[in-house]
């Protein structure tokens, strides 16, 4: 009996034992259930500096093995509650994936989204109850990154209001029941606080980049829950025993597919949150990784002759650390008020957004607040440079340098409605707080809202162009105003920057005026010129007009390749002469710019190389026209063969002959030479476009004289008709015309020179002589080409 006794203690004390282990091991075989035989994953080893996680974030190994028993496994907990989707939402699933959202980047957009808003909900809470934050790492409003690349598992943290779990199955398992909208409701807020959602249609877009999701939520009023689902039509609630507590907020855990390793990478990572998410209005951490040098001090003692000294010597280790690092650390400027923001400030955060950082400022900016029907806030730059390749492609490729964000979440820069196209040379940002979301960020460009905005845009716009050019000491009209502008602090900066905002996008302004007849006036008020009174410098219509002559009802203009041949041209001899002034314009978009802008102020605009020129009449018009009507009659049955319409007496001659002027509406000589350059032109069918052909000869001429007495002599002189048909060419090359055939026109001067010389119409040329070809000219000849053939071949 005694020996029983004493061999029956160490069973009972084994048992006692296995009892007080057996709650452990029975989480252990709950968390699981599913697969009793497989054997567990070993968790991830922790480094001894992630101490410096702050405490809602630090992991310890337990919970670092409970987190590898539920995820490794990519399976719902089989303790979880389980639901189905609503129907509509796994429709909507199938949608984005397969093709709602075209780029994957994206859904880090959207999460970062919906934890800021969920940040912005606890801020809001706290204004009225502070106590609602809490305590310690709890009152840090911020958003974490994390990823681990062993399990391919990234995770999206943030210390907002989270979710009961009510909130889960209502907020994640059905259609439009977004928990920012019903918290507005509950507030009545109004539109201030229309906020995104704290999880809405974007959180599906998770399911781009992972095949399983898990959801750690923690309330104020509720306990810890944990939402997981593999997109399969179903979700499962649990309470959460296996993660650490979170205290108060949301971690978003994303099992990536193998194709989305990319997203693994910090610098990936980085990458898109600078990309999407820079100015969102709580700080954005990423756990990441850097090498710093580990220096220790290692006593050496050595031995001299003298005595004994001690050196030290610094052995220097990389050691890869882990820390958190901000990401969006550029201040969202334009929430403040335009007076509190400083010049360097604007121009800081102008490199931000065009990534140019060099020494050349924005020639302009403008900061502004839009309230009413649709509220946002705003700011435009001029960029000091205009891309090389600006105006390339520019009907079929879009460009746009605005940036469209929703409560400082960026949502594209390819919303062609926000600005027209002759705009797109401006830099900036839009922010709106009060846009409606609805299926897809992606989808906002179909919205009337923006049809609002984007007409506060251009007037905005054109008020910050138009103040640069009041700005320029150069733009004063007023000797006075300009004086005490160039005495104002500040002005060197300003001077000249009008020109050179014309040097590189006038263009835009001229394609303006083509394309929004809604704008054109506002727009002529920016236009920029030369004139044949400006010495090379430029001048706007208002000022042209300040300057017309008494009783100059037209505002006068050229066309031209060059401004040196315009001036040059003998259109313009008669209106020197009466000082009229003459806008220059050498650009082909010129040509298109006029066929719109018809009027100004009441004035409208007349080509001098077209029919309608007015400058007043002569008392002896009439018998000048008189005098002259037997010429004009024969001259227009001579030139029958080149297509000319008619022929007149011109007023706007001086020293020249004659001239070719075109029709008011059809082109001028400068539009046919820019259509017939055109790749694709279709010469047959220029000629409907044309415009009619008229010769203005010069009354006060001596050849005009002359040839009008020589075919009151004899009008059926072939000489005197050659002549005629060869002041026309001449007139027709020196008007811009090309000639129809140079060939033709060179015969008949040299027919001239022949003639001038006295030489005889039947005198040929001298042939040359004939000098045969020796044997060994011809040998060496074919020696060369098959020299030359064999280079070839060994080339090929």
């Amino acid at each position: 009996m005694i020996g029983m006794q004493r061999w029956s203690l160490p069973p009972v004390l084994f048992l006692m034992c296995l009892l007080f282990l057996l709650p452990n091991h029975g989480q252990k075989l709950d968390a699981n259930a599913e697969s009793n035989s497989d054997e567990l994953v070993d968790p991830p080893k922790v480094e001894e500096k992630l101490g410096a996680v702050p405490h809602g974030l630090s992991t310890d190994s337990d919970v670092v093995k409970r987190e590898a028993e539920s995820m490794s496994k990519k399976r719902l907990r089989s303790n979880a509650e389980k639901f189905e989707f609503q129907a509509e939402v796994s429709r909507l699933m199938d949608i984005i994936i397969n093709s709602l959202y075209s780029n994957k980047d994206i859904f880090l957009r959207e999460l970062i989204s919906n934890a800021s808003d969920a940040l912005d909900k606890i801020r809001f809470l706290s204004l009225t109850d502070k106590e609602i934050l809490g305590e310690g790492d709890d009152t840090k409003l911020e958003i974490k990154i994390k990823l681990d690349k062993e399990n391919k598992i990234l995770s999206i943290r943030d210390r907002g209001v989270g979710m009961t779990k009510e909130d889960l199955i209502n907020n994640l398992g059905t259609l439009a029941k977004s928990g920012t909208s019903a918290f507005m409701d509950k507030m009545q807020t109004g539109d201030d606080l229309n906020l995104i959602g704290q999880f809405g249609v974007g959180f599906y877009s998770v399911y781009l980049v992972a095949d399983y999701v898990e959801v750690i939520s923690k309330h104020n009023d509720d306990k810890q829950y944990v939402w997981e689902s593999k997109a399969d039509g179903a979700f499962a609630i649990s309470e959460d025993t296996y993660n650490e507590p979170l205290g108060r907020g949301t971690e978003i855990r994303l099992h990536l597919k193998d194709e989305a390793g990319e997203y693994l990478e910090e610098s990936k990572l980085k990458d898109l949150v600078k990309k999407y998410s820079e100015f969102i209005n709580f700080p954005i951490y990423l756990w990441a990784s850097k090498e710093v040098d580990d220096s220790s001090d290692d006593e050496d003692e050595q031995e001299s002759t003298d005595d004994e000294e001690q050196k030290l010597k610094t052995k220097t280790v990389e050691q890869m650390t882990y820390d958190w690092e901000r990401l969006n650390d550029v201040k969202a400027i334009w929430l403040r008020s335009p007076k509190e923001v400083t010049n360097e400030e604007y121009v800081k955060f102008y490199q931000s957004l065009s990534k140019d950082f060099g020494d050349e400022k924005p020639m302009a900016w403008s900061h502004f607040n839009a309230e009413g029907d649709v509220e946002f806030k705003a700011v435009l730059f001029v960029p000091p440079k205009a891309p090389t390749d600006l105006y390339e492609n520019y009907h079929t490729v879009n460009r746009s340098n605005l940036k469209l964000y929703v409560r400082r979440v960026f949502i594209s820069d390819e919303f062609d409605e926000l600005l027209p196209k002759y705009l797109m040379f401006l830099m900036g940002l839009v922010d709106s707080d009060t846009l409606p979301l609805n299926v897809s960020r992606e989808m906002l460009q179909q919205h009337e809202s923006l049809k609002t905005i984007k007409k506060k845009l251009i007037r905005k716009a054109f008020d910050m162009l138009r103040k640069l050019a009041e700005e320029d000491p150069d733009e004063s009209s007023d000797d006075k105003d300009k004086k005490e502008v160039e005495d104002s602090k500040g002005n060197d900066e300003k001077r000249g920057q009008y020109t050179k905002f014309w040097n590189e996008f006038g263009k835009s302004i001229k394609l303006g005026i083509v394309e929004d007849a809604t704008n054109r006036d506002r727009l002529a008020k920016l236009l920029r010129f030369e004139t044949t009174k400006t010495d090379g410098k430029l001048t706007t219509l208002d000022k042209y007009i300040s300057r017309m002559k008494s009783g100059q009802k037209d505002i006068f203009y050229i066309t031209g390749p060059n401004k040196e041949q315009l001036k040059k041209s003998p259109f313009l001899e008669r209106l020197k002469k009466k000082n009229y002034e003459v806008i220059i314009f050498t650009e082909p978009v010129d040509e298109y710019l006029m066929q719109y802008l018809m009027d100004y102020e009441n004035k409208k605009f007349q080509s001098v190389s077209k029919e309608g020129l007015k400058l007043g009449k002569d008392s002896n018009d009439k018998e000048i026209k008189e005098s002259f009507k037997e010429l004009t009659k024969w001259w227009k049955e001579t030139l029958a063969s080149e297509d000319v319409d008619d022929v007149t007496i011109s007023n706007r001659l001086a020293d020249t002959p004659c001239v070719v002027v075109t029709s008011k509406y059809g082109w001028s000589a400068n539009m046919e030479r820019i259509m017939q350059s055109q790749t694709l032109s279709e010469t047959g069918r220029q000629g409907y476009t044309r415009g009619k052909r008229v010769l203005e000869i010069n009354a006060r001429h001596p050849i005009v004289k002359e040839l009008r007495e020589r075919v009151a002599q004899d009008p059926k002189d072939a000489s005197v008709k050659t002549m005629a048909q060869l002041m026309y060419l001449t007139a027709l090359m020196e008007s811009g015309f090309m000639l129809p055939d140079p060939k033709d026109f060179a015969s008949r001067i040299y027919e001239s020179v022949k003639t001038s010389l006295s030489i005889s119409r039947d005198a040929a040329v001298d042939e040359d002589d004939e000098v045969k070809e020796t044997p060994e000219e011809a040998e060496s000849e074919k020696q060369t080409k098959e020299e030359s053939h064999e280079d070839v071949k060994d080339e090929l």
